[in-house]
Order: C-alpha cells, then sequence, then structure tokens
C-alpha cells in the first residue's frame, strides 16, 4: 500500500510540473519579446502575437528581449499588468 502511494504521488508531481512550465513568447508590433508563465488573455488592441517558447526570431527581424514579472504586456516602452 505504501508503495501505491508514493507512485501516486510521484505521478501527480510529473503532472503537475509538465502542465505549470508551460510557456510562450509574445511580441508586440513595436518589436518587444517577453516570456509568459501560462496563458495569458491578449485582446487585439494589446496587437500582441503569442508563439511557442520554441519560437526564435530570424536573422533580418528586429526583437529585443524585455522581461518582467506577472501578467500584462508591453506598450511604448511600459509594461502594462492587467
Amino acid at each position: 500500500m505504501k508503495l501505491t502511494s508514493t507512485l501516486f504521488v510521484a505521478g501527480c508531481t510529473l503532472a503537475l510540473a509538465a502542465t505549470g512550465a508551460s510557456a510562450d513568447v509574445v511580441c508586440n508590433d513595436e518589436g518587444d519579446c517577453w516570456h509568459t508563465h501560462g496563458r495569458a488573455e491578449y485582446r487585439p488592441e494589446h496587437r500582441v502575437h503569442v508563439y511557442p517558447d520554441s519560437w526564435k526570431w530570424g536573422e533580418r527581424e528586429h526583437y529585443r528581449w524585455r522581461e518582467h514579472e506577472g501578467r500584462g504586456y508591453w506598450r511604448s516602452g511600459v509594461w502594462i499588468g492587467f
């Protein structure tokens, strides 16, 4: 019984770790990109594009990384939280 409980807890921990690690790259139309942790709801007026975490911009594209804690988006160099 103890082995079964241990295996159950280990399985739950792995499942939570796999879902909790989801991240995306978000870029606005001004060239600012940042990572998100979890899925944020962006409206069309935010003018952002959401990509998978593995997304990379091309050599001829001009983007810059801007990181920030919390949920929100960059607009005109200012972090707008929601």
